[in-house]
């Protein structure tokens, strides 16, 4: 991040936020705010300034693309329990960007056709082409967490799933496409506190799901699945960040920022005219 957009940070994000060695989920504080000293109105003055250098990275790495030399990309996982924040990530982040260079799927329940095929298939039709920023609101985690919790594969085949994921992952990062996962972790409190406003709103009734409650009484299941699947599946390659998501704000913030640091690091260039800029510059003037 630029000076002008990390101002209020006092640790780096992508270092404080990454699973690393010896990470237990049940040690995050939903509430916490890891690496700002500052409020709500600071975090929403730090969003509108990122948005801006995100913008510029975003229209950098589609422009590099279009030549023959750059073949990267950016792929965001967001994983969460529902009402964490997911929709507020790819309205307030991915949404300060150009959308023509998004690709946006939200994977829901597969498919008779889907589950005809190996749990991957779906997934790999939808990875970024260069050039692009993907976004996967659930993705193929919930082939491990959903499934682990509600008994919806054999245990061994579980497992085997660790390890292709963590193939696949490898195989999207020796190819240029940069993996970010990030888990939102918001507290069974709080879900239960943002389920009940949608409940309490006419205009919010359409985003609640009965389900939703159903799920809720499992919460100590999903955790252990997380954290299970943090220790499988957080590589060098494709590393796991934990943002705390009690706060929107900071949520947002600190996907942003993890966002725009992936981004500096794939450190897209404008691309060199391929003509002569004087020479058309003059014919311009003279039609």
């Amino acid at each position: 991040m630029t000076a002008k957009s990390q101002k209020n940070w006092t640790g780096d994000p992508s270092e404080l936020l990454r699973v690393g060695e010896g990470f237990r989920l049940a040690d995050v504080d939903p509430s916490s705010t890891p690496g700002y000293e500052g409020g709500k109105k600071d975090g929403q003055e730090d969003l509108d300034d990122g948005a801006a250098e995100l913008d510029e990275l975003q229209e950098r790495l589609y422009a590099e693309s279009r030549t023959e030399a750059s073949n990267a990309a950016v792929l965001l996982v967001l994983q969460a329990m529902d009402s964490a924040g997911k929709g507020g990530i790819l309205r307030h982040v991915v949404g300060s960007v150009d959308p023509q260079g998004i690709t946006l799927t939200a994977f829901k329940k597969p498919t008779k056709a889907e589950l005809s095929h190996d749990f991957l298939w779906r997934i790999e039709k939808r990875v970024p082409q260069p050039g692009y920023i993907g976004v996967f609101d659930r993705s193929q985690y919930e082939d491990v967490l959903i499934a682990r919790v509600r008994g919806l594969a054999e245990p061994a085949e579980i497992e085997r799933r660790y390890g292709a994921i963590n193939d696949f992952e490898k195989k999207l990062s020796d190819t240029g496409t940069r993996v970010l996962k990030v888990m939102l972790h918001i507290s069974s409190d709080e879900q239960r506190d943002r389920l009940m406003r949608r409940l309490d709103r006419p205009d919010k009734h359409w985003k609640f799901n009965p389900g939703d409650t159903d799920e809720r009484l499992l919460w100590p299941k999903y955790m252990d699945a997380y954290q299970v699947a943090f220790e499988r599946t957080s590589t060098p390659w494709a590393p796991w960040y934990v943002v705390p998501a009690n706060h929107k704000w900071y949520t947002r913030l600190a996907v942003q920022a993890l966002l725009l640091e992936t981004l500096e690091r794939v450190d897209p260039q404008w691309p060199a005219a391929t003509y002569d800029v004087e020479a058309e510059k003059a014919r311009l003037a003279a039609s």
